[in-house]
């Protein structure tokens, strides 16, 4: 049931992960890694890796809602005991108190783990840090 979920959110993470990296690979600071005398491997473990974590946090957050969807059709289908079976079950059985409070709790999750990717955003990237600064700044002024 595990795989069933995953291997296809893992082909997309994957195919964005390899375009994320060859684009990496061709930037100005990763010719100047290899000049330095790092390995391609080496330059794209210790410079490129951090650059294109960036596309792959936002589809990571994006595939669990995915996730989340999926689950209720994959605990269906394998009998398993789970909240997709429970909101599936309550769905069918018209319950609509379970299906607002399953709703509301798993659209919290989601909007939690998307405010922890956006903060994760910031500490990866110092730019987005620098214009959030200087917009407080601007602001501030005006």
């Amino acid at each position: 049931p595990a795989a069933a979920l995953a291997v296809v959110q893992a082909a997309i993470l994957a195919r964005i992960a390899r375009s994320a990296l060859l684009d990496i690979a061709r930037e100005d600071f990763m010719r100047s890694a290899r000049a330095k005398g790092l390995s391609r491997r080496a330059a794209l473990w210790r410079h490129g890796l951090r650059h294109a974590a960036i596309p792959l946090l936002t589809l990571g957050g994006l595939q669990f809602a995915n996730l989340l969807a999926g689950t209720i059709v994959i605990e269906n289908v394998f009998t398993l005991p789970g909240l997709g079976r429970l909101m599936a079950q309550a769905i069918a059985n018209r319950d609509l108190i379970v299906v607002r409070n399953g709703v509301m709790g798993l659209a919290a999750l989601v909007l939690l783990l998307n405010f922890t990717i956006d903060l994760l955003h910031g500490w990866i990237d110092p730019r987005l840090r620098m214009r959030a600064e200087a917009d407080v700044e601007a602001e501030g002024a005006a």
